[in-house]
């Protein structure tokens, strides 16, 4: 089993996974005052709650989209398991050939993304990623990695709502039951994730329009499955897409 991890700008997604299962998919909550002794703790109870000992983990991989804690993740793994892990970076064999303007500012996040979609999805693909940020990323028919969008996230634009309007209160994102509100909490939400959903509908459309046929359509994130229900589009969910396409990486760049 390798320990893969997302750092990003919420949450750091943390999970033990190996070519026959997933073991863990675990969020904390990405917090720049922590030391590296904190995050090995968490990581280390997270492994305790599994009931996994330490000694099942033979590496490690990091993506990472929020630099001023990057080092201080690779410390904490490292002082867990007595290795230093993988960053995926520059540098790095991905297998993916990525034409954008400029291929090196591409999060790493989007780019483990899609490498682990290339491998369960036929192309062309369509990415969702819901976080802090939402992001689609676009694969077309040859594999290659072509472009994508980016948005607000839900939770930014819920909290962005109610900070800005002094009568609306801040809420949860449970599924809505219909879509016209009775109040004003069930509007937010609705108009929220109702909202999110008719746009990530109509900007696949588009895609799609542009590519010149339909699109395999995977969504990832923590905020996700709150959405892809209400979509129109059939999109599978697979909340350890990020864990597959490091396990990926981290077979593709091992030295034995």
């Amino acid at each position: 089993m390798i320990l893969a991890i997302d750092l990003g700008n919420s949450n750091i997604v943390i999970g033990g996974i190996d070519h026959t299962r997933t073991y863990f998919v675990e969020r904390v909550t990405t917090n720049h005052g922590k030391t590296e002794l904190e995050y090995a703790v968490n990581i280390k109870d997270i492994m305790e709650i599994h009931s996994l000992p330490i000694s099942s983990i033979e590496g490690a991989i990091v993506s990472s989209v929020v630099p001023p804690l990057t080092d201080v993740i690779l410390s904490a793994v490292k002082k867990i398991i007595g290795k230093v892990p993988m960053l995926v970076g520059s540098g790095m064999k991905t297998g993916l050939n990525i034409k954008m303007d400029n291929p090196k500012t591409v999060g790493s996040d989007l780019i483990v993304d899609a490498v682990a979609a290339l491998k369960d999805y036929p192309a062309p693909i369509i990415v969702i990623d819901m976080g802090t940020a939402t992001t689609m990323s676009v694969i077309d028919r040859a594999g290659n990695y072509t472009g994508g969008i980016i948005f607000p996230g839900l939770r930014v634009s819920l909290d962005s709502l109610s900070s800005r309007a002094a009568q609306l209160p801040y809420i949860g994102l449970n599924k809505p039951t219909k879509i016209i509100g009775k109040n004003t909490i069930d509007c937010m939400r609705n108009g929220i994730l109702y909202g999110n959903a008719a746009m990530i509908d109509g900007v696949i459309d588009r895609i799609e329009k542009e590519l010149g046929s339909s699109a395999s359509l995977v969504a990832t994130g923590g905020l996700a499955s709150s959405v892809i229900s209400l979509c129109r589009h059939t999109i599978h969910y697979d909340d350890a897409l990020l864990l597959k396409g490091l396990l990926i990486l981290y077979e593709k760049n091992r030295q034995d």
